[in-house]
């Protein structure tokens, strides 16, 4: 289908504004990443503000507070900036950019970046998306303790692939969603006693639910790995994969939370 824009539309188009700037402030029962707590399976606070133009262009600061795995000292803080840029391919939408994992005031030797590729787009009543995220060499990913081939001062690379799905029930607030990812990269400890691919390969999942309730979103989701601590791998992770009463990070969970964005 063909339209031509009448005069007033094509004002209306050049009145809109050249950046916009959206948030979202989350409050959850755990803070998992690729399906391993960060908090030791305990409240998370999370935020984002991105800033977009209307050439697909974007940037994203998104922050969030740390417990057990994955903190390095000073505030026990996640800070991560990512750019990219978001635009259509044929009836998909593409989203290409890098994201820089940073942990200010914590231990030197802990910041990396990871560039991402997603693609998504509808098939009936659903939303898919497919994701690649690999991060070259870098020493935070090395395999540097707790491995027989570990190698301190090393750098590792790190590959993560996903796919989510959602769909929402017709006539209801409620969304169902899915989650799978695979990751392979470093299968032991880095330079401060973590990894983004502790045992090396494996799977994490995620079954759940939004209910919208006005101008906030309630989630639950059941999320778990294929991460087994009667493994070898998981074992030599020990006691650094593990809440202080050691209940593992990786096992199976149920992770309730409420959004809201603007």
């Amino acid at each position: 289908m063909l339209a031509w824009a009448s005069p007033t539309a094509a004002q209306d188009t050049d009145a809109a504004p050249a950046f916009r700037l959206s948030g979202a402030a989350t409050l959850a029962s755990d803070y998992r990443l690729r399906g391993i707590s960060q908090t030791d399976r305990d409240v998370a606070l999370q935020g984002s503000l991105t800033l977009s133009h209307r050439s697909g262009l974007y940037a994203t600061l998104f922050a969030a507070n740390l417990k057990g795995w994955g903190t390095f000292g000073g505030p026990d803080l996640e800070l991560d900036l990512t750019g990219g840029w978001r635009g259509t391919l044929g009836d998909a939408s593409i989203d290409a950019g890098i994201t820089w994992y940073n942990y200010p005031g914590g231990a030197p030797i802990t910041s990396y970046v990871e560039p991402t590729l997603k693609l998504s787009g509808s098939y009936g009543p659903a939303q898919l998306l497919a994701g690649v995220a690999w991060a070259p060499p870098q020493k935070p990913l090395g395999n540097w303790s707790n491995h027989p081939d570990s190698r301190p001062g090393s750098s590792a690379s790190n590959l993560y692939l996903w796919g989510d799905a959602s769909s929402g029930i017709p006539r209801t607030p409620v969304t169902l969603k899915a989650h799978l990812g695979w990751s392979d990269g470093n299968p032991g400890l880095g330079p401060n006693g973590t990894s983004v691919a502790p045992t090396g390969r494996y799977w994490d999942w995620l079954l759940g639910a939004d209910v919208a309730l006005g101008p906030v979103v309630l989630g639950i989701a059941y999320v778990d790995t294929d991460i087994s601590p009667g493994s070898a791998a998981y074992r030599r992770l020990q006691p650094n994969f593990a809440t202080r009463d050691g209940t593992s990070i990786a096992g199976s969970t149920i992770v309730v939370s409420l959004s809201a964005a603007f």
